[in-house]
Parts: C-alpha cells; sequence; structure tokens
C-alpha cells in the first residue's frame, strides 16, 4: 500500500510551522493511542503513520530532505519511533492540560527529573475504608471512629531515607527503567533506588531507607445527614504519604446503610407499612404510626380506604444530603387491610347481615391493573 503524504497525515500545509505540526500530531496520537485503543488495529496503524510523519516533519533536515526529494530523501530515516517516544514529555506537556505526565508513563519517562537527577515528588496513594452505620444515623447524621494504618513521613530521617546519597547506577537518576525496543517499550519504577533516582549508603535503620514508616491513626469522621447507601466521603491528606516529600493522597470513607425492618428509603422519601382491619378501612380510625425519628404520630385513616393505598406525611422524610433538618422529604405510609382469619359464630352472623345488607356481587367485575 503507497504511503500517503506525510503533510496529508497530519492534516497541515506545506508551509505549517513546527507548532502547527506538533499540534496535529499530538491531537491525532491522543485519539489513536494504542494503550487506549488496546484491540484497534485501524487506530494503531494511524498512529504508527502519524509518528512516522511526525518524526520527519518535526525535524529541520529531514523535512528539507522531504520537500526537496520526497520520500526518497528520508528512506531509512523514518520509522525508528525511539525518538518520537523521547519527545512526548515536549509534545504533551506545558500549557497541555497535564497530558504530558499520562503519556510519560506510556512511554517510560515516568516521574519527571529535578536538576539534579533525582526524581521529583509525588503524590501519596489514597486509601479505601468501609463503614456500616444503622439506617436512622443515615437519615439524621452521626459520628464514627475510623481506625486504620498508613505511611507517613518516618520521624527519624524527616523522609530522607538517610545519609550518604549517589544517583543510582542502575537507573542513572532517572528513578525508572525501560525494557524491550521497537515500538513498544515498557517503563517500570527502578528496582534499586524504588524511583529516588538515588541510592543512600547509609539508610536509616528506622524505615530502610523509604523515608516512610507505617503509622496507626485514628479519626472521628463526620457522617453528615441525608448520607445513602454507597456515598463517598473524601478525607484531603488523610492517605499514604508521598514518596521523596510529596503530599499525602486522601482517606476514601464508603458508607454502607444497614437496611431497616420496617422502614425503606428512596431518595428522600421514606416510606413503611402497617395494617388495619375491616372495619377500620371500612368506618374510619384515627390509629398511631411510627416515624423514623422514633416514638409515634397519630394519623386520621379516612372512612372507606381500600387496602394497598397510601397516606402522605409532610415532612417526616429524609432531609438534603448535608442539608438542614427542617427541609425533609415526605412519609408515606401504605395501608393494608387484614382480613379476619378466624370467626366466632356472633361474628360470622354480624358478617352475613352485613353482606345481605352490601348486597354482595357474586360476578364481579374485573379491575384493570394500574400501569
Amino acid at each position: 500500500m503507497a504511503k500517503r503524504d506525510y503533510y496529508e497525515v497530519l492534516g497541515v500545509s506545506k508551509n505549517a510551522t513546527d507548532e502547527e505540526i506538533k499540534k496535529a500530531y499530538r491531537k491525532i496520537a491522543m485519539a489513536n493511542h494504542p494503550d487506549t485503543h488496546p484491540d484497534d488495529k485501524d487506530a494503531e496503524e494511524r498512529f504508527k503513520e502519524a509518528s512516522e510523519a511526525y518524526e520527519v516533519l518535526s525535524d529541520k533536515t529531514k523535512r528539507q530532505n522531504y520537500d526537496q526529494f520526497g520520500f526518497a530523501g528520508v528512506e531509512g530515516a523514518a520509522g525508528n519511533y525511539s525518538n518520537v517516544y523521547r519527545d512526548f514529555s515536549d509534545i504533551f506537556g506545558g500549557s497541555f492540560g497535564g497530558f504530558g505526565d499520562i503519556f510519560d508513563s506510556f512511554f517510560g519517562g515516568g516521574r519527571r527529573q529535578g536538576s539534579q537527577g533525582q526524581s521529583s515528588a509525588v503524590r501519596g496513594a489514597s486509601l479505601q475504608y468501609t463503614v456500616t452505620i444503622p439506617f436512622k444515623d443515615a437519615i439524621f447524621g452521626t459520628k464514627v471512629d475510623v481506625s486504620y494504618s498508613h505511611d507517613d513521613v518516618c520521624d527519624d530521617c524527616h523522609g530522607s531515607g538517610g545519609s550518604g546519597t549517589r544517583t543510582c547506577p542502575t537507573c542513572h537518576g532517572s528513578g525508572q527503567v525501560t525494557r524491550g525496543n521497537g515500538f513498544f517499550q515498557m517503563a517500570s519504577t527502578c528496582p534499586s533506588c524504588h524511583g529516588r533516582g538515588q541510592v543512600i549508603d547509609n539508610p536509616c535503620p528506622s524505615c530502610h531507607g523509604s523515608g516512610l514508616r507505617k503509622k496507626s491513626e485514628k479519626l472521628s469522621v463526620t457522617i453528615p445527614c441525608g448520607t445513602d447507601d454507597g456515598t463517598k466521603l473524601v478525607l484531603r491528606g488523610k492517605g499514604n504519604a508521598g514518596p521523596n516529600g510529596g503530599p499525602a493522597g486522601d482517606l476514601i470513607v464508603f458508607v454502607r446503610v444497614q437496611d431497616d425492618k420496617y422502614f425503606v428509603r428512596e431518595g428522600r422519601n421514606v416510606f413503611l407499612q402497617v395494617p388495619i382491619s375491616f372495619t377500620q378501612a371500612a368506618l374510619g380510625a384515627d390509629i398511631e404510626v411510627p416515624v423514623v425519628d422514633g416514638g409515634k404520630v397519630r394519623v386520621s385513616v379516612p372512612s372507606g380506604i381500600q387496602s394497598g393505598k397510601s397516606l402522605r406525611l409532610k415532612g417526616r422524610g429524609v432531609p438534603s444530603f448535608k442539608g438542614s433538618l427542617d427541609d425533609r422529604g415526605d412519609m408515606y405510609l401504605t395501608l393494608i387491610v387484614e382480613t379476619p382469619k378466624r370467626l366466632g359464630l356472633r361474628a360470622k352472623g354480624l358478617m352475613k347481615e352485613l353482606a345481605g345488607v352490601l348486597g354482595e356481587d357474586s360476578s364481579p367485575t374485573p379491575v384493570p391493573f394500574e400501569r
């Protein structure tokens, strides 16, 4: 298959500036990178094609030869993507919204290096913790104690790891080692210096040169009112301390809410089912029902209510998340009419008399489903 013109591949004119060429290439590279399209052969080919075009057009000498002689002028000079890899921090860095860090990790750049060759500080890992709370505590809020372990700065060496540092002979100060050749290369943390870029001749005996030590901590975590099952609370800076003096990660607390035996929650509303007798449904009655606040409230059941119908108790539901307890959803009370299972002789007689008065229908008309 014939090669396409390099300017056509990148979608730029022959008078395009270096910046325009770089911008066009990074757009294509982002859209077709093999790491984001692992099973897309077409995307991989577009990425290779654009990388080859960029390698030629981003080099002043190669571009002049290509402009003058075409593909013959750069024969053998294109197709070696190692130079493109090394330039990724430049292509995707700077004002490009942080994508340089992402693509550096794809191509073996890893942590950015300081002026002395030592890896710059990186953020510590975030930790996860799950708490389980009762149903009513989730509605009105509570406090829970969380005990966990995390990496903290070593008190003895203050995070330095020890004394007598020198450039790591394995990674030559980069903090990473690269394996493989050609198009695909894999970068990993240097096993000798663990990404620091330097080795320590006199490691701290307390942290064994890592600069970090395990620390147990107990925190009181506030669970806001209106918390629902699966809510994620983020405690900034309470995770692992960062290597090389980097900022600490976060502690992410996931909240699990226990089911209640009687109440069911949907959003800001709660639902409750209570039984009433046949006569209460027919004649109406005042009954007392429990509420999520605790205690009971008096509710008037209208006469003639049918089984399965609901009554609304305004403002007896769930407050908004982190909101005011004065602003709450509603409670819906579903009434279940119970049919007596056993009747005495007098009760049976009265029921038969009532059936005669009401004129029971022995051939009832079907009731349509509510949809």
